[in-house]
């Protein structure tokens, strides 16, 4: 049985619906590359997926318990981790302040994220207002996964940052893949970065999953397609 299963997912916001027929599946220490062109639909799916916004058809499944009618919260503390799109540190907050805000008991804490990031380790007793955009990349990472979840959802979570720091990042997620039973979603542009990572990939036209399958069975032909400018 997968881990995460969305079937025919449609979604709406107010009375523009933004997802057609959205479908993807994941197992346990899967890495699914979520891909498309700008305004596809990607960053709705995630919210979907965490709940921050009610799929209007379709069923969605995480470890066998049917989402649809769950909240946020309940999602969150079923397994669900997110790092969202713009980071969303809370800016008046210490970095360890950040990190504990939401932290539930499992093999995360604070120790183990300052060996993934020890830049955060460094920081501890900093502001997040004041990190750098990199440093707070980190640092919302770090705080997804503080709550010690089964599935995580990075939305751009490279995007704008400096060569040096996407390494980092993009090494960190390679870390989390290796060492851990963690299902990984990830959404980003980086084609080159992605297939060092991910397993498998779905790419979304127009709110609507338009090829699915082994990211190594991606072609120039396919990317060319839906991910061409």
């Amino acid at each position: 049985m997968n881990l995460l299963n969305l079937a025919n997912i449609s979604a709406f916001y107010d009375h523009s619906q933004a997802l057609f027929d959205v479908n993807l599946s994941l197992d346990d220490g899967q890495v699914l590359a979520l891909m498309g062109r700008n305004g596809m639909g990607k960053s709705t799916t995630i919210k979907v997926i965490c709940r921050m916004m009610r799929n209007q058809g379709g069923t969605i499944v995480f470890n066998g318990a049917d989402l649809s009618r769950m909240p946020a919260h309940k999602a969150a503390r079923a397994g669900i981790g997110l790092v969202p799109e713009g980071r969303r540190c809370f800016k008046d907050l210490t970095v360890y302040e950040n990190l504990i805000a939401a932290a539930r008991a499992g093999e995360w804490d604070f120790d183990r994220v300052a060996t993934l990031f020890p830049r955060l380790k460094e920081r501890k007793d900093q502001r997040s207002g004041t990190l750098s955009g990199g440093e707070q990349q980190m640092l919302a990472i770090g705080r997804a996964l503080m709550t010690n979840p089964r599935l995580l959802l990075l939305d751009e979570a490279t995007e704008g940052l400096a060569p040096v720091v996407r390494a980092e990042i993009w090494a960190a997620i390679a870390t989390l893949k290796s060492q851990t039973g963690m299902a990984i979603i990830v959404v980003d542009k980086s084609l080159r970065e992605l297939g060092t990572i991910a397993d498998t990939a779905v790419i979304l036209e127009k709110g609507t999953s338009v090829w699915s399958g082994a990211f190594s069975a991606l072609t120039p032909a396919i990317t060319d397609t839906y991910l061409g400018i």
